[in-house]
């Protein structure tokens, strides 16, 4: 049975769009998520929902209990994860208020715990397809039937934080050819493998970070008023993409978690 977790789905909490909402408290053994937990339905799928920096925003990126914050999402019994967030452009064609459904990332943080096998076991993942092949269709096909503009795939480039990047960085993430920046994609994706959980993100594009000659660069009060400006449409897009998700427990993503252990 599909129960769908979304992680920084802001206004979906709002029990006009969620059928029976309600907040619970939960705690993992890799400490508490995030924030309480929000459970309901959309149409008759069951829908839980985590705010990644806290309700409040409270969280700085490094700070995020990414283990807790999937773990918790696993023991709610969810099948698929749908995640917003917020991103740099590092190409023009990708403009600011672009949807990008990201299909590859390269990580560049080095302070987080990135797997759930930290002692008795090790796990190998698989991570040459790391966003889930099928959540990604949906959601194309859901943004071109309202007529919002996006990407079907692109690397994203997820950096420690909390500071954006100098222009030489941002410069060297274009010679890389990556599509975005962000701060949140790693190893948020990769944990959701390990957990053998379906994994999509939407990459909203809110700026043209610092490498663009003849756009301001990118400060926090930009990145807010963009995002506050996508924050409907997100909700939109996963209000049309949920209830065309259905039930694979065959899809890769599910399966190479029980292949990737040597015990």
């Amino acid at each position: 049975m599909v129960k769908i977790g979304i992680i920084g789905g802001s206004g979906l909490d709002d029990p006009k769009i969620l059928k029976g909402a309600k907040e619970i408290e939960v705690n993992t053994p890799y400490g508490k998520p995030s924030s309480a937990l929000t459970i309901g339905k959309i149409g008759n799928i069951g829908v839980v929902i985590l705010a990644r920096h806290g309700k409040k925003h409270t969280i700085y990126p490094s700070g995020v209990n990414f283990q807790a914050n999937i773990h918790a999402l696993k023991e709610q019994g969810c099948t698929h994860i749908l995640v917003s967030s917020a991103a740099g452009s590092l190409k023009e064609e990708i403009k600011p208020g672009d949807f990008v459904f990201v299909d590859q990332f390269i990580d560049r943080t080095t302070k987080r715990k990135s797997t759930f096998y930290e002692k008795d076991h090790v796990c190998h993942i698989p991570m040459a397809e790391p966003f889930c092949t099928e959540s990604r269709k949906l959601l194309a096909e859901s943004a071109k039937e309202l007529s919002i503009p996006y990407h079907e795939k692109g690397t994203v480039v997820t950096i420690e934080g909390p500071r954006f990047s100098t222009k030489a960085e941002s410069n060297l993430w274009r010679q890389w050819n990556c599509d975005v920046i962000n701060m949140s994609t790693v190893p948020e994706c990769v944990l959701a493998r390990e957990a053998g959980l379906c994994y999509a993100a939407v990459v909203m594009s809110t700026d043209y970070d610092v490498w663009h000659e003849t756009e301001k660069s990118v400060d926090i009060a930009m990145v807010l008023e963009t995002f506050k400006k996508n924050a409907e449409r997100v909700i939109k897009l996963f209000l049309k993409t949920i209830p065309k998700i259905k039930d694979n427990p065959d899809c890769k993503c599910r399966q190479d978690i029980k292949t990737a252990v040597i015990s």
